[in-house]
């Protein structure tokens, strides 16, 4: 045999061996059987290979990844949106017992509707009429039919563009995985002359929740005759039947996630005008930026005023792709939030009426629904303090500015480019940088003066224990003793907090050995002590990295968890384990420093003005501790 003979008969089992490696699949046990059919035909008899494998590539959009059963909803939303809707109700249908709860999902609009190829192209996936278009909130024709598998395997769509005329399509990702043709078609709408019970039911009745549904629910309708007349000329149902992939178990917090987000995605629209239900509950508009005059905020009892200010708005022209001449204009405007007049609000006003400490710093408006909003985005130099928290910055772009905010087909969220996040830093940097100062340099103000007329725990405790101390404080000299009340009087007007009289801060100070105050100064070291007329006093600079990454964020914990801004004497009883170990940390904290000053007056001699050796020694040390603590804090 010729050496020419025998390469091509190798060559020829080579192909044989390579053939039989591929048609051997190793595939899960869930995967659909007629996809398997599929491509055990197209491997071993050479059939021609489709660019999509419809039997998988259904299944596999299941798993998209859409951040919430309310991210994946707000595809529905925006459609409605979209086609003209100028009510649209999201409903939660739930069935079974606690523990064997069934939801089922249902999304009606009163929008233009769709004739039945329009229907049938729209169920298709890239089938879109505004394919590209990014004038309007939707882009790709892949969102309704994406969001709807991600919670259930099967979804149906009605439609309609006169009355009694309803066409639907369903989706079912069972019978598409066991199809066995190469080619997957969508079958034609059906008509309907009605809808089907299920459906009926839902938009008809009461939902599980909320509760006391005569007080708090509004139907679309209350019998069957008078839905006929309110579903009007047209409109289209997105059902999905058997939600097995929800965030949550129970209808209530479904709900409740999906009324708290979609007030704030859509606020721009109802406030035009949309009227959006959750389980027949009307949404109002949630404003993060607490400037909407419609917004649900402006209704809150004793809030004065009852708008943040606006500090600048900028329009920015930023290149539509890295490079390109073409040009797009965003407009960024930066909120200050009133903190003087805000943080005196009890602190379920702050918390669960106005979502204060919500991550609600910056949102991302794109074509006027929201599709991002964090508190920490770094390359806007922005991140998530105490500060922060108090200022707003709304970006709006247009849909032609996706590439530079990174904007992904299912609209979750944004991944900023450099070449767009440089100019937005550029252009309102330095104000943001104001701005955060002010309210540093307020907070620091507030935290001196709020505590009102009681001894801080520390202080207490730092008290209690003098006379267990082994060596005492400088005592007093005998013309200090005789004009002690003078100076105490002075000195507790100096020290005077928020809502306190003279005699109360002179109370205070009579009945403490220590004393703590704030101070808000971007050149002085993170604390300073003082013996001054027998009290140990003890200065926090408010100006200081100490005061941001570690004091404030522990009274802010605190704070949450239920106790005051400043830890005192009051009973921790019915704290959370975090709020009571953040508040014995910053106790402990306060202890550790006004131990520190105890000792250094003890060392200094009897008052601070003193200029022994060790005066000079604990302002050095003081100063340089400061500088070294401050850039150990900073780095990253």
């Amino acid at each position: 045999m010729s050496e020419e003979t025998m390469e091509t008969n190798l060559s020829v089992d080579d192909n044989k061996a390579s053939q039989e490696s591929e048609v051997s699949m190793n595939w899960g046990v869930s995967a659909p059987k007629g996809g398997r059919t599929v491509l055990n035909r197209i491997l071993k008899d050479g059939a021609k290979v489709p660019l999509f494998l419809g039997q998988t590539l259904v299944s596999s959009l299941r798993d998209l990844g859409y951040n919430s059963t309310t991210s994946a909803l707000c595809e529905h939303v925006d459609n409605a949106i979209q086609w003209g809707a100028t009510e649209v109700r999201v409903y939660f249908h739930q069935t079974g017992h606690r523990g064997d709860f069934k939801i089922a999902t249902l999304v009606y609009d009163n929008g233009s509707g769709m004739a039945p190829h329009v229907l049938k192209v729209a169920t298709a996936f890239g089938g879109s009429l505004v394919y590209e278009n990014r004038k309007g909130i939707g882009r790709y024709g892949m969102g309704m039919k994406t969001a709807a598998l991600s919670m259930s395997p099967v979804f149906d769509v009605y439609s309609w563009q006169e009355p009694g005329a309803i066409y639907s399509m369903t989706v079912d990702v069972d019978e598409i995985g066991n199809s066995r043709t190469n080619l997957i078609e969508l079958s034609d709408p059906v008509l309907n002359d009605q809808l089907p019970s299920d459906i009926l039911d839902i938009l008809t009745k009461p939902m599980v929740f909320p509760k006391n549904p005569q007080e708090s629910q509004t139907l679309l309708a209350s019998t069957r005759e008078e839905l006929r007349e309110r579903m009007g000329s047209s409109g289209t149902i997105v059902f999905m039947p058997e939600c097995d992939r929800l965030t949550f178990r129970k209808a209530q917090t479904l709900t409740e996630h999906a009324t708290k987000e979609m007030a704030r995605i859509y606020r721009r629209f109802i406030a035009k005008g949309l009227r959006l239900f959750v389980n027949n509950r009307l949404v109002e508009a949630f404003d993060p930026t607490y400037w909407m005059s419609s917004a649900r905020h402006v209704g809150i009892e004793g809030l004065d005023p009852k708008q943040s200010r606006l500090v600048g708005s900028w329009p920015i022209n930023i290149p539509i792709e890295e490079g390109s001449r073409d040009i797009t204009t965003i407009h960024v405007r930066l909120y200050s939030l009133p903190y003087e007049q805000w943080s005196s609000l009890p602190r379920k006003v702050l918390r669960n009426d106005l979502h204060v400490f919500d991550d609600h710093t910056v949102s991302f408006m794109r074509n006027d629904r929201e599709v991002e909003i964090g508190s920490s985005y770094p390359r806007l130099k922005v991140r998530k303090n105490s500060y922060n928290l108090w200022l707003r910055l709304e970006i709006d772009f247009k849909g032609e500015a996706d590439e530079g905010f990174g904007v992904a087909a299912n609209k979750q969220g944004i991944r900023l480019k450099e070449y767009v996040s440089e100019l937005i830093v550029e252009k309102i940097g330095p104000e943001i940088a104001t701005v955060r100062e002010n309210i540093k340099e307020l907070q620091g103000r507030r935290a001196t003066q709020k505590s009102g007329s009681k001894v801080s725990e520390a202080e207490r405790r730092a008290t209690d224990a003098e006379i267990f101390q082994g060596k005492p404080l400088p005592q007093l000299s005998p013309e200090e003793e005789a004009a002690l009340d003078e100076n105490l009087r002075a000195l507790a007007i100096t020290l005077k907090r928020e809502d306190e009289t003279d005699e109360q801060a002179l109370d205070r100070l009579k009945g403490s050995r220590y004393v703590t105050i704030f101070k808000h100064d971007e050149y002085w070291p993170f604390y300073h002590c003082d013996f001054r007329f027998g009290k140990v006093i003890l200065t926090i600079n408010t100006a200081h990295q100490f005061f941001e990454r570690i004091w404030q964020p522990l009274s802010e914990l605190s704070k949450m968890a239920g106790t005051s801004e400043e830890i005192d004497d009051e009973s921790t009883d019915g704290l959370n384990d975090v709020g009571k170990t953040c508040s014995e940390v910053l106790i402990g904290l306060q202890s550790l420093l006004l131990s520190l000053a105890r000792t250094q007056s003890q060392l200094s001699g009897r008052d601070h003005d003193s200029d022994s050796e060790f005066e000079h020694l604990f302002d050095k040390l003081r100063r340089e501790w400061s500088n070294n603590l401050a850039t150990q804090l900073m780095a990253k």
